[in-house]
């Protein structure tokens, strides 16, 4: 019996674009406007209103201040949504619009919707809480039910713009955001979607807010990443949402790309439940991860955004990580945290959107409150002011909690060869 023959044919791996993006955050609303504090170096970081924080010693976050839901959302949109759920919507519809899709054009079983959180609208549960203690169960107001549980972020857009693909929330701690974006990549690359919304999205909450004091590791009223005299995170919140489409896709809308999804790179510490390793070993991991699957060098990485929390264990962990992966080479790098806080799930997913700019204007944004360098830092921090530099190829990293480390690539459409398969 003969048996056939097969010629094996290595090919490239589908290209995936991100074409549009919204964001929510303390230092503005939409892209520009945020992009444009990033880069002025502007701090969202004031005393908190949301809530009473009087009694934990620390009173400063970066909370959204002029987001209104219905200034965004229908009516009835508004009326049967979270804070985090409409900041969420509120984004997405920033994205698509930025993306230039018509709303029949995201119908149907080929759309996606992936999204990130930490805690989603852990403020209903906390509001049901409250009711409960004062009055008991008939205290409990039934219109906040139908509004709690992070599974309900990517329905809500899902339901809007009539996305009839898979909906999925990623909890992955502080790295959501870079899981949920190459989540979003894996689905385009195996034909399971061609277009996808997400990112992550998070809000300031009593618990969490208290939680992270009660750690020991919020700063006073300002952060300052790689700072030798750094005295740790800042709460913040926001929603940062990304229309991502196959290049199939954005050839057949005519649409131009803004940037280009590369690959991404994970791992776990194994380690420490807050406590990254103290060798920074799989986070070096990732990051070497992401290079690899990127189809790059470390010699083509122009610029790093940081994880960058301003904790002392955190910061050093991921400026080994600089050296272990570049060398003597010293790539910029900056924490946006700086300004906007740590925004939690929606971290990176924040960062993301600001590497998407950073391609499009070469513009780095710089890391504020950087006085005292850390000699144990020794990095090349964009300090106070931004700078302007290649931004080709763009890393965004995340080292969060638990030892989730996600290291997505971004780079300038069209600069890079395909990767192959």
């Amino acid at each position: 019996m003969r048996f056939p023959t097969y010629k094996l044919t290595v090919s490239a791996l589908p290209r995936v674009y991100i074409t549009g993006v919204g964001v929510i955050s303390s230092i503005g609303l939409g892209k520009r406007d945020y992009f444009a504090a990033l880069a002025e170096g502007k701090s969202g970081i004031t005393p908190v209103e949301s809530f009473d924080p009087s009694g934990l010693g620390r009173t400063y976050a970066g909370e959204v201040k002029h987001f209104r839901a219905r200034d965004h959302l229908t009516a009835n949109e508004a009326r049967r949504t979270g804070r985090c759920s409409a900041m969420t919507l509120a984004a997405a519809r920033m994205a698509i619009e930025d993306a230039g899709i018509g709303p029949d054009a995201l119908k149907g079983p080929r759309t996606a919707v992936v999204l990130g959180t930490t805690m989603g609208e852990a403020q209903i549960l906390e509001s049901l809480d409250h009711s409960w203690i004062k009055s008991g169960p008939a205290g409990i107001k039934r219109a906040l039910l139908p509004k709690y549980g992070s599974t309900l972020l990517p329905i809500h857009v899902a339901r809007a713009i009539g996305a009839e693909g898979m909906v999925l929330t990623l909890p992955a701690a502080c790295a959501a955001g870079n899981y949920a974006i190459g989540f979003a990549m894996d689905l385009i690359r195996a034909g399971r979607a061609d277009i996808v919304i997400t990112g992550a999205s998070e809000i300031i909450q009593e618990l969490q807010f208290s939680g992270f004091v009660r750690l020991g590791a919020v700063a006073q009223n300002r952060c300052q990443p790689f700072d030798l005299n750094r005295q740790g995170l800042i709460v913040g919140e926001g929603a940062g949402l990304l229309v991502v489409e196959s290049e199939a896709s954005v050839v057949r809308r005519g649409a131009q790309p803004q940037a280009e999804i590369r690959g991404y790179g994970l791992s776990c510490d194994a380690y420490h439940i807050t406590r990254p390793r103290e060798d920074a070993a799989g986070s070096i991991l990732a990051m070497r991860d992401a290079i690899t699957r990127s189809g790059i060098t470390p010699d083509d990485v122009d610029f790093v955004n940081a994880h960058g929390t301003g904790t002392k264990a955190n910061d050093l962990a991921e400026a080994k990580v600089m050296k272990d992966v570049f060398g003597d080479r010293r790539v910029p790098i900056s924490s946006v945290k700086s300004m906007i806080g740590h925004c939690m799930g929606a971290s990176s997913a924040l960062e993301a959107i600001a590497c998407v700019m950073t391609i499009e204007q070469g513009i780095y944004p710089p890391t504020i409150g950087y006085e005292t360098p850390d000699p144990d830092c020794d990095i090349a921090i964009v300090a106070n002011t931004a700078q302007h530099g290649p931004s080709d190829v763009i890393l965004n990293n995340s080292l969060a909690f638990g030892g989730y480390n996600a290291v997505t690539c971004f780079a300038k459409p069209g600069k890079l060869p395909p990767i192959a398969a």
